[in-house]
């Protein structure tokens, strides 16, 4: 399993991942639940693609006709059953699609695939909008894939579109830690729930962790910026490349004399960094945030900004659930305002 690197006196974990917010929030389908259901077919909602049906995944078979434990077809009169009954136990993640949609040709065998991966940690209920257009409506699909979820009764909105298989693992994920916070912990088959495999780890990010663990500051560095070169976006990488450049700032002073020189030059902006950078290489984060906010307090111009530049950088290390970046950030505005 690979290390990612972490810095004393920081919890792991932190720093930057898939936002909660992502999951934007959740609707009680009780009133949806209660009303009569009905079938007929439904006015497309977006041009259609060519192509067939999805369901060519493990649990599908070419048709979009699904039976599985864990992937199943659900219409205006099942629904009830199939997802809001069911999702009080697990949670239950909703693929609308239709035969003639393309995108969902690739989509949908991602989501079946998966849903066998995690173990029953969540099922997977297919509704062909064309075939259900009183739910497609009560849902407000205008197009489609689309992918939902019902956790507890109540509906969170995952994502559109058929996004890549690394996304949409992150979304499983923060959908099964909301679960888990609402007491919706079981599986598809009543059985505890397995250990999930680690998804396969991009080719580049990995020979960035193989340099780390035998030590190579300077070639992880390098590997973790060829990373971003090619996806800017990749938040892992980012954050990872921030704590080795702080190895690397850090590696070769000399503590003694690095205080020595803070002490002796409080307005020199260097040495207020590089005291600030190992004090929080050594855990003493508090130390590290208040050096700096100081600096800022006292100075002006270039210096200061450098000084202020830093202190963000501390505080997208620590990330934003860590209770001193929130106290930090409060200090920083009290001195720039």
């Amino acid at each position: 399993m690979r290390q990612r690197p972490q810095i004393p006196g920081m919890a792991a974990g932190g720093g930057a991942g898939l936002p909660a917010s992502a999951l934007r929030g959740v609707v009680d389908l009780g009133a949806l639940a209660a009303k009569p259901q009905a079938a007929g077919p439904a006015s497309a909602q977006a041009a259609p693609a060519e192509g067939g049906a999805p369901g060519s995944g493990p649990a599908g078979d070419g048709t979009g006709s699904i039976t599985s434990p864990l992937v199943f077809d659900t219409s205006d009169g099942t629904f009830d059953a199939d997802v809001i009954e069911r999702s009080m136990t697990v949670p239950v993640v909703i693929d609308f699609w239709a035969e003639w949609c393309g995108p969902c040709k690739q989509l949908s065998p991602v989501l079946e695939r998966l849903a066998g991966e995690y173990g029953g940690r969540f099922v997977l209920a297919k509704l062909d909008v064309d075939a259900n257009p009183l739910l497609a409506q009560e849902f407000g699909i205008q197009s489609i894939p689309m992918v939902m979820a019902v956790v507890g009764g109540r509906l969170v909105p995952l994502f559109p579109g058929a996004v890549p298989e690394a996304q949409v693992r992150r979304y499983l994920d923060e959908l099964l830690r909301l679960a888990a916070e609402n007491g919706v912990t079981g599986t598809a088959d009543g059985q505890a729930p397995a250990e999930l495999p680690e998804p396969p780890m991009d080719p580049a990010l990995a020979a960035a962790y193989a340099a780390l663990e035998e030590n190579d500051l300077d070639g992880a560095a390098q590997a973790f910026r060829n990373v971003l070169a090619a996806s800017p976006g990749d938040t892992e990488a980012k954050l990872a490349l921030a704590q080795v450049e702080l190895m690397l700032n850090t590696r070769d002073l000399d503590a003694g004399q690095v205080q020595a020189d803070a002490e002796a030059k409080p307005d020199d902006a260097a040495a207020q960094i590089a005291a600030a950078e190992l004090d929080l290489s050594t855990g003493r984060v508090e130390a590290a945030i208040d050096r700096l906010v100081a600096f800022v307090a006292r100075t002006a111009g270039a210096d200061r900004d450098a000084a202020r530049v830093k202190l963000l950088d501390f505080f997208e290390l620590l990330g934003p659930e860590d209770p001193r970046t929130a106290v930090g950030r409060r200090k920083l505005t009290s001195v720039l305002f």
